[in-house]
This record gives C-alpha cells, sequence and structure tokens, in this order.
C-alpha cells in the first residue's frame, strides 16, 4: 500500500461525512430513499458508468418497480473488482427504546449511533471514498472497477442482487473478483473476512392427522404423537463432518405449533418450521433425501386404526454453500489489513446468508469485509468512528493490491 494511505486524516472525513448523509435516509427495506442517487452523482464523477435497474412489482408512483438496483462500472477491461452491498436497513422497532433517534446519525462515546451505522452504510461510504481516492490517484488503472447496490438484501432478496447477477449474466458481463461489505469483523476491525458461507434449506413440516376427543384416542389420530420419533431422530442426526473451511452441517427447529386452543380436543394437524445450515460436504438434494427417510420410517406405518397420519415438507433454498479458497483475493485483503491496522486476519465460513450466495455461483471470488458487527440489527446499533477512514484504506489498499501489483 502506498504511504499516502497510512494514517490519512481524509479518509476518515469523507467517509464519515458520506456514511452520515446515507445514515439520515429512512431507508427500511425495500426503500432505497435516494441513497443509491446519491452514489450514483459521486461515481459518476469518478468516471463511472451508472445504469439503474428496477425489478418487482411497481411503487405507489406507479412509475418504477418495488425495488432500485445500480450497477457502476469504471473501465472495461478484465479483472473486475466488484464492491457489493445494500443501502436498505431493517425496520428500527420502537424507536423511543433507542439512545438516539435511529435516523438522526449521532455521534457519541466514540461511536457512530444509527439504523444502518454497522450494517452496511459505513461499508458503503467506505467503498465510494475508497474507490474515489484510487481512481484520482491511478487514473489509467488496469482492469476495472465496479459497484453492485441493492435495496433487497434485508427483505425477501429475489428483485435485487440475484437479479442483478442474472441481467449480468445474460450480457457476459462477469465479476473476477466480490468485496461484499457486510460487517465482518468481531473484536477488532479486519479481524475476521468471510471467505464463504454456509447454504441455507428451510422446511415447513405439516403431519396431519385426525381431531377428536382426548378421552377416546382409538377414535382420533394424535399428529403430535406421530411425529415425535421422527422428530427425534431428526435433531439427533449427523449430517455430515464439515471439513477444513466449514463446521458440520446444523439443524434446528424454530417452531412448532399445533392445538385448537382447547385442552380435551387432539388436534388435526401439526406444523414443525426447521432449518439446515449445511456445508459442502453435503447438498440440498442429499438433506433433503435423508430428512424424508427418516419420515418416512415411521409414517409408512404409522396407524392408529382406521385413521393414519401424513406429513408433507414444503422446502425453500435460500442459498448453497460458497468458499472462496486462499489465493489471490484473500491475500489482497490479508495484505491490505495488516498494512493499515497490523491485525492478522483470520478466513472464517460462519454466520448467516449474504448476497455473495448469488455471486459466488458465476465463479467470481467472494470474500466479506466490514466494520465490527456486534450490533447489527439492535436497538442502538453503533460503529466505532475511527474505523471508519481506516476501513476506506483497507479498501483502497485492496483495490491497489489488484489493479496494480
Amino acid at each position: 500500500m502506498s504511504d499516502s494511505n497510512k494514517e490519512n486524516p481524509t479518509h476518515q472525513q469523507e467517509t464519515l461525512d458520506l456514511s452520515i448523509a446515507l445514515l439520515e435516509r429512512p431507508s427500511v427495506t425495500p426503500d432505497d430513499d435516494g441513497c443509491q442517487d446519491m452514489l450514483s452523482a459521486r461515481l459518476e464523477q469518478a468516471g463511472f458508468d451508472c445504469e439503474f435497474m428496477y425489478f418487482g412489482d411497481r411503487d405507489k408512483t406507479g412509475e418504477h418497480a418495488e425495488v432500485k438496483n445500480l450497477w457502476a462500472r469504471r473501465g472495461t477491461a478484465d479483472p473486475v473488482i466488484c464492491f457489493a452491498g445494500h443501502t436498505d436497513v431493517v425496520p428500527t422497532g420502537d424507536e423511543n427504546n433507542w439512545t438516539y433517534p435511529p435516523f438522526t446519525p449521532t455521534i457519541a462515546n466514540g461511536y457512530l449511533w444509527a439504523r444502518g451505522a454497522a450494517d452496511m452504510k459505513t461499508g458503503i461510504a467506505a467503498f465510494t471514498v475508497a474507490a474515489e481516492r484510487f481512481v484520482a490517484n491511478h487514473p489509467k488503472h488496469n482492469g476495472s472497477i465496479a459497484f453492485l447496490i441493492t435495496s433487497d438484501e434485508e427483505g425477501p432478496s429475489i428483485n435485487g442482487t440475484v437479479k442483478v447477477i442474472e441481467t449480468l449474466e445474460a450480457r457476459q458481463e462477469k465479476i473476477t473478483y466480490c468485496l461484499v461489505g457486510e460487517p465482518s469483523s468481531t473484536d477488532t476491525l479486519g479481524d475476521i473476512i468471510k471467505n464463504g458461507r454456509r447454504g441455507s434449506l428451510g422446511a415447513v413440516l405439516t403431519v396431519t392427522g385426525k381431531q377428536g376427543h382426548v378421552a377416546y384416542p382409538h377414535l382420533a389420530s394424535n399428529p403430535i404423537h406421530a411425529a415425535m420419533s421422527a422428530l427425534a431422530d431428526l435433531t439427533n442426526a449427523t449430517w455430515d463432518n464439515g471439513n477444513d473451511y466449514f463446521p458440520a452441517t446444523s439443524l434446528q427447529i424454530s417452531n412448532i405449533n399445533s392445538g385448537t386452543g382447547a385442552t380435551n380436543v387432539i388436534p388435526e394437524t401439526l406444523k414443525v418450521v426447521f432449518n439446515f445450515r449445511f456445508s459442502t460436504e453435503t447438498s440440498e438434494d442429499e438433506l433433503k433425501a435423508k430428512t424424508h427417510a427418516i419420515f418416512d420410517k415411521y409414517f409408512t406405518n404409522s396407524q392408529i386404526l382406521e385413521n393414519k397420519a401424513s406429513y408433507d415438507i414444503h422446502w425453500k433454498l435460500s442459498g448453497q454453500p460458497f468458499l472462496t479458497p486462499e489465493g489471490k483475493l484473500v491475500s489482497a485483503c490479508q495484505r491490505a489489513i495488516k498494512a493499515v491496522t497490523d491485525v492478522d486476519t483470520t478466513l472464517s465460513t460462519s454466520g448467516g446468508t449474504s448476497d455473495g450466495r448469488f455471486i459466488a455461483p458465476t465463479g467470481a471470488q467472494v470474500v466479506e469485509l466490514g466494520v465490527r458487527n456486534a450490533t447489527i440489527h439492535q436497538v442502538d446499533e453503533k460503529v466505532e468512528v475511527d474505523d471508519l477512514g481506516k476501513l476506506a484504506q483497507i479498501y483502497e489498499g485492496i483495490l491497489e493490491n489488484l489493479l496494480l501489483d
């Protein structure tokens, strides 16, 4: 990294100012509330070609689709280094519970407090400042720099990054390296980067029996009883043992619901919601097959007199697991972090899903690197002010490592 990047106060002030400007906009998913317009205006000044992509149902004005996305690119050559992020934030909940109003960015006790401060408007601000400064210093850089910004990450994630990627793929526009600005750090800035994520496979199990009086069980079929042994096997099963990058696949039941509200009635149905977070050691199809095998074992012979309980599972795949092994992108990140913070970075695939799951299948190398994640989605979300300029310096260093080496 160039000496001009070390302890440069310009990064700090510019990143803080842009962060505050973005945080003032109550862009609760899927509303972008003008954030992308602000970004595109700045990026165009830095020589980026900016394109808005709209997907989904029309908004209340009838003029645009519900979800707004920004694709910005500077350059036409490979490699293409893409900064990916989202301008939408989760709802605040009761604003009276916040120390400071969630959409009035406030600096206090060394923190910047606001909804989206950690997840992830400060990351977007740091992206932007890093790209502006890199282009100013290296206007004839190699390759291309791109931005993929959506307002659908915190929502259903069906009209955002996934649709932009489909559009880019259709016109054979490929991303080589993708840096997602999600808050990856744990104890200190840059201590963790995500070089992969587990897959997420959700399921809603419905067991159907026959309603009846609890005093006459022979005339009914209790779906709760019918499911208990299968659910025990499901929760005790070993799905895989993980590998050097991923922990073993896990299953968690998040909701069980049955009953009519009366204590003397055997219910007709039972609903169970569960989720797999799975590694690259297994697949969606294997998880489904093993699950059905467990339930078939019990429900094939589940007969209570003439009344037979049955089951059905509705599946939803939210994302496949992906992994970027140690290589050029990971090394570029590690070196940039070390130069700015003197931190030795640890690679991790823990946590939930991110929009990286839509980008990695195209063949791009994908990592996630951002501020600390201690308060994301919480009341009083905040981020260390001193980390903002450092993050911009790290991002600029990554650009130098990939486009100048």
